[in-house]
């Protein structure tokens, strides 16, 4: 089983950026929290994170028929990339979303998600944490 996991723009620059919202976490301490759960999952995940929306779109697309699964913090494309809907809804592939903070609980232009409705579950507000949890959660999609 192989999860390709995807990052939006400035989660490059997690653990300076806001801390107070997204934490002190730098993304490649992610990565490394993503590589543990995965490794004591017994599947492979893909690791990636981009600025430019297009990239993440040639990404879904090269997934079809190659992975398994698609986590997708898609970050402040969550909320405008109909591009990025489209890329999910056409590879037919399961998709989780997730975001470090709540977006339900935050501006209101934030609570609107496009990714959502190409996706089978949401995990959001557990910071950090909640990279472990949509890897467990789409094994178990997976797993069905």
């Amino acid at each position: 089983m192989k999860i390709l996991i995807l990052n939006g723009p400035n989660l490059n620059l997690l653990g300076t950026r806001q801390p107070e919202v997204y934490g002190h976490t730098t993304l490649s301490e992610i990565e490394a929290m993503c590589q543990a759960k995965a490794a004591e999952l017994g599947v492979a995940i893909d690791f990636r994170q981009s600025n430019h929306e297009g990239d993440l779109v040639d990404w879904i697309q090269e997934a079809k028929g190659q992975l398994d699964a698609i986590i997708i913090n898609a970050a402040a494309y969550t909320h405008t990339s109909v591009a990025i809907l489209d890329a999910l809804l056409s590879v037919e592939i399961p998709c989780l979303e997730l975001h470090l903070s709540d977006i339900s609980q935050r501006e209101d232009f934030r609570k609107v998600s496009f990714v959502e409705k190409a996706s089978f579950a949401q995990i959001m507000g557990h910071g950090p944490d909640g990279y472990p949890m949509a890897i467990e959660a789409t094994v178990q999609h997976l797993a069905g």
